[in-house]
C-alpha cells in the first residue's frame, strides 16, 4: 500500500507540474504574439508612436476589465450550482 501512495503522489505531483509549464507555455506564446502584433502595426505605420502607446494601454485596459467580468460570471454560476 506504502509503494503504490509513493507513486500515485509522484504521479499527481508530475501532473501539477505539467500543467504548470502548460499555462506558462500559453501565458508566454501569448505575450509573443501580442508584441510580434504591435510590431507589424508600428512597421506600418498606420499610426504615431504616440497614439499607438495610448491605444495600447486602452486595449489592456479593456482585456483586464473583460477578464475580471468573466471571472465574476464564473463565481456566480458556481455559487449558483451550490
Amino acid at each position: 500500500m506504502k509503494n503504490s501512495k509513493f507513486v500515485f503522489d509522484k504521479f499527481t505531483k508530475l501532473l501539477e507540474q505539467g500543467l504548470v509549464s502548460s499555462r506558462d507555455l500559453k501565458n508566454e506564446i501569448v505575450n509573443i504574439l501580442k508584441s510580434k502584433r504591435d510590431e507589424i502595426v508600428f512597421k506600418m505605420k498606420l499610426t504615431s508612436k504616440d497614439e499607438f502607446d495610448i491605444l495600447s494601454k486602452r486595449v489592456e485596459n479593456l482585456e483586464k476589465k473583460l477578464e475580471k467580468k468573466e471571472a465574476l460570471k464564473k463565481k456566480i454560476k458556481r455559487a449558483k450550482k451550490s
